[in-house]
Order: structure tokens, then sequence, then C-alpha cells
């Protein structure tokens, strides 16, 4: 069923025929129904739409920065914003590597030896008081630590983090050779540990 093209063309009768009048008016007519072109008023102002959005997104950002900014005034020191009651401070580690060594050999050292201590009804007395000297410890390492991060770094505030740490590992060196006075039975065990 398939024609060739060119054979058709051939033919004298289709070669002769012609196009109706007016068909390219009528064809015309009928593609505008079908898709009517958009108006040019709609497009000229779309630009203008586009500005108006842009402008409006950034006086929106502008007014929200400034909503969530915390009020300072002039010669004030900045609020701090405290996230779910804590406040990020800054730790030895965050000043230089040496120091964060430092800061982890005696942390590491500190929990090394609180796993050591056997905690017993007799030594109960003993080993309270301890933690009550080691949280005060704590508390003031947490208040230096606030010091660092609000003041910045100083030689004072370093070596009193360094000597804190240095404080709470002594206290637990005390801790476990009063708690070998008072336990002999269990210091024999632990040197018999040591040489094996």
């Amino acid at each position: 069923m398939a024609q060739d093209i060119r054979e058709l063309f051939k033919d004298d009768k289709i070669a002769n025929e012609q196009m109706p009048k007016n068909h390219e008016a009528r064809f015309l007519e009928k593609l505008d129904k079908a898709l009517p072109q958009e108006t040019s008023n709609k497009s000229s102002f779309g630009w203008m739409r586009i500005a108006a959005s842009i402008v409006l997104l950034i006086g929106l950002s502008f007014g929200a920065y400034k909503m969530f900014q915390p009020n300072v005034k002039e010669g004030e020191k900045p609020v701090k914003i405290v996230k779910n009651n804590t406040v990020e401070t800054k730790s030895l580690g965050d000043l230089s590597p040496g120091l964060k060594k430092v800061e982890d050999y005696y942390l590491a050292s500190i929990n090394l030896e609180l796993s050591k201590i056997k905690y017993t009804a007799e030594t109960k007395d003993l080993f309270d008081g301890y933690i009550e000297q080691l949280s005060e410890l704590d508390k003031e390492y947490k208040r230096l630590s606030l010091e660092l991060t609000e003041s910045g770094p100083s030689e004072l505030t370093v070596n009193a983090l360094i000597d804190n740490l240095k404080l709470r590992l002594n206290l637990l060196y005390r801790l476990k050779s009063q708690l070998k006075e008072l336990t002999p039975e269990e210091a024999g065990t632990e040197v018999v540990e040591k040489a094996a």
C-alpha cells in the first residue's frame, strides 16, 4: 500500500491542483482558536513581578535577621545565647594540639583511677568526701572554661585549668592510698595483679 511520493507528483492531476482561496487565513484563524496567544500586557509585567518578589524576599530576610539578633546597646557586652541551659565553652584542646594532649592525658588518668577504685560500705564516708571534693573541682573547671571562652586565652586561665586537672588526679591518688590502708587484704591482691 505504500506509494512513492515522487510517483504521485508525476501525475498531472495532483500537479495541477491548487489550494482553495483563503486557505491560509482559515488555517491561522483555526490555529488562534486552538492556541490563543498570550497578550503582550501580561509579559510586560512579568519582570516587575519577579523584581517585586525579590525585593519582598530581601526585606523579609533582613527583618528576620534583625528580629533574631540579640539586642545589644553600644558599650554593653553581648548577651550569651543559651541553648538547652548549656553554654558552649572552650577547652584546653581548642587552644592548641599540645594542650589537647595534656587535657586528654589528665582526663584519661582521672577516669582510669575512678574506674579502679572499689566502693564498699566500710569506705562509703571516705569515698563520698572525696567525690564531693572532686565535684567542687569539676564545677571550678567549668567556671574556668567559661572564663576562657569569654575572656579569651590567658596564661593564668590555662595554668589554672591544668592545675585543676592535676589536683583532681592527686585527690584520686590520695583516695586510693587511703583505701589501701583501710583494706590491706585488697592491697596485697593488687600488687600480685601488677606483677603479673
